[in-house]
Parts: structure tokens; C-alpha cells; sequence
């Protein structure tokens, strides 16, 4: 077997992360940092004015709405960059990286959804915002099974 062949051998199938729930774990990882970015211009704040409906999206929710939005494309970069064969210190695991993104999306949104900011007395909390939370959670729960495949 040549040197070339040996290299199409060892090519990837895009999100396959290797089969397995490190597979898995990889596209939720994706699926959930795609709408957590998407859930950032969704209404996280709804309310009835005289005769009609107002939605204010995170995105204008405050700088808390804009890093959500960023979290979620580092997740979706974390998992492309690793489809692509760049791959993070042996130190760093892809796991832990994907928890921490999580964990802080997750306490950013829990900000929002319990502190309402003060120019928005009129509005309550809509969907959008428990989107958020739970894509979220989701990027957590996607580490965690990383991990746990890791060990």
C-alpha cells in the first residue's frame, strides 16, 4: 500500500467523531450551539401594548443576548474544527471545552430569565428565552457524554 492510498484510507466521514457517542455527542454539540445562536433572535421578552403584541429578541435584550449568541458559535466551531483534524491540546479535552460553553450560556440566560431588565417592566418571559436555557443545558449534557466516552 502507497503513501497515497494510506491517506484515503484514514479520511473522515464528516461528524462521525469516530462513531459511537463521541459520534453523537458531536453532532448534539452542533445541533445545540446552531440554536442557541438562532435563540438569540427570538423573542426572550414578550408584552401587550394598547392593541398589540411586543417580542423583544436577546439579541436587544442587553450585551447578555450578543455573548449568547457567540457561545453558541464557539460550540459550532469547537465541533467543525475538529471535523476539519485541528484538534485541541491533549491538556484541553474537546469535553471540557463544550461544558464550559455550556455552563456559561446556561448561567448568562438564568441571569435573563430571572433578573427582566428594568426597560422591559412591560414584558414577561417568552419562548425564546427557554430555547436558550435548554440548548444550553444541552451543550452541557453533550460535554458530559463526550467525557464520559473520553474515559
Amino acid at each position: 500500500m502507497d503513501d497515497s492510498e494510506r491517506d484515503s484510507s484514514r479520511m473522515r466521514v464528516p461528524f462521525s467523531g469516530g462513531g459511537g457517542a463521541q459520534g453523537l455527542s458531536g453532532r448534539l454539540i452542533f445541533l445545540f450551539g446552531v440554536l442557541l445562536s438562532v435563540s438569540a433572535f427570538t423573542g426572550w421578552y414578550t408584552g401587550e401594548g394598547e392593541g398589540t403584541t411586543v417580542s423583544v429578541l436577546g439579541w436587544h435584550a442587553g450585551t447578555i443576548g450578543k455573548i449568547v449568541f457567540f457561545l453558541g458559535l464557539l460550540a459550532v466551531l469547537l465541533v467543525v474544527l475538529r471535523e476539519v483534524g485541528v484538534d485541541l491540546p491533549a491538556a484541553l479535552p474537546e469535553s471540557l471545552v463544550a461544558i464550559a460553553i455550556g455552563s456559561v450560556a446556561t448561567i448568562l440566560v438564568l441571569v435573563r430569565l430571572i433578573s427582566i431588565p428594568d426597560t422591559f417592566f412591560f414584558a414577561s418571559r417568552g419562548i425564546g428565552i427557554w430555547i436558550s436555557l435548554v440548548c444550553a443545558v444541552g451543550i452541557i449534557l453533550a460535554g458530559l457524554l463526550e467525557a464520559s466516552e473520553e474515559l
